[in-house]
């Protein structure tokens, strides 16, 4: 299998997670980025971070956010940069939901409506919804009269780098998709836009880090350690299976069924399963 090859740091563009991750660790920065997305003012405060880790109990799955900022008045933003459709974003966002909002409260607290708004903001390469906008804000809101919204606090909102533009967008915001999946110094000088100039400044101030390259390096290498292990481990697994179906075949004298199974994978993994052999090893 061919080894996948480290791109420099220098050449990545905003898509990349690592990338995006260190960016807006600058609560400015991604302040800055929120008001774009939003079309509002924000005031976060000095607290940014990424790659934040919330578990609510050992034995539940955690989420791991890329980015996680929050307000002074306690509204939390989670960014997160999907550079492929995994086909489970919905219920991803719906999941990463309930475990934002499981820490919101102290215990004891009685009145719900101390608990903060939330925004689940993913920014993606692609169009979910086959619609062609660049933006989609989804809010809870009744079926049988459009007109009544829960007003839970809770607002998910996708972006699409490759949308097309509408009265509803702000150039800007335009601006700022195009920048993210190729961020240059033309799309930041896109628009008339302070923000994006200062944004492509912070961009490059990071990608110049001789620090933040070493971090990248190593993340690198871990991940890649990660991969080959990974391979080995199911290698050894495979040969374990194997040697279990081959033992089973020759017992019961089926010597055609295992010259069959050599060569193909389809018909070997109906005999791990007729033998139950994954269930057992």
């Amino acid at each position: 299998m061919k080894q996948k090859t480290r791109k420099p740091l220098g050449e990545l563009n905003l898509l990349n997670r690592f990338l995006f991750g260190e960016v807006m660790e600058d609560s400015e920065t991604y302040q800055s980025v929120l008001e774009i997305i939003l079309g509002h003012e924000v005031n976060l405060r000095d607290n940014t971070q990424s790659e934040k880790e919330i578990r609510t109990l050992p034995t539940f799955r955690g989420i791991r956010l890329d980015v996680w900022g929050q307000e002074e008045d306690g509204t939390i933003y989670n960014s997160e940069m999907q550079a492929f459709n995994t086909k489970n974003l919905p219920r991803r966002s719906r999941y990463y939901q309930s475990v934002l909002d499981a820490g919101l409260l102290e215990p004891g607290t009685i009145d719900f409506n101390h608990l903060a708004n939330v925004y689940l903001i993913t920014i993606a390469p692609f169009d979910l919804f086959g619609k062609r906008l660049c933006r989609y804000t989804f809010k809870m809101r009744c079926e049988e009269d459009d007109s009544l919204r829960l007003e839970d606090g809770a607002v998910r909102i996708i972006l699409n780098t490759r949308g097309e533009g509408d009265d509803r967008i702000s150039p800007e915001l335009m601006a700022f998709l195009r920048y993210v999946e190729h961020s240059t110094k033309e799309n930041a000088a896109a628009v008339d836009s302070l923000r994006l100039r200062k944004l492509h400044d912070r961009v490059q101030s990071v990608k110049g880090n001789e620090g933040i390259e070493v971090k990248y390096m190593q993340l690198w290498e871990e991940k890649a350690m990660e991969r080959l292990e990974g391979r080995k481990e199911g290698r050894q697994e495979g040969e374990e299976y194997f040697a279990a179906l081959t033992e089973r075949l020759l017992k019961d004298s089926r010597t055609e069924d295992l010259i069959k199974a050599t060569s193909d994978k389809g018909f070997r993994e109906v005999l791990y399963k007729e033998y139950g052999i994954k269930n057992q090893i």
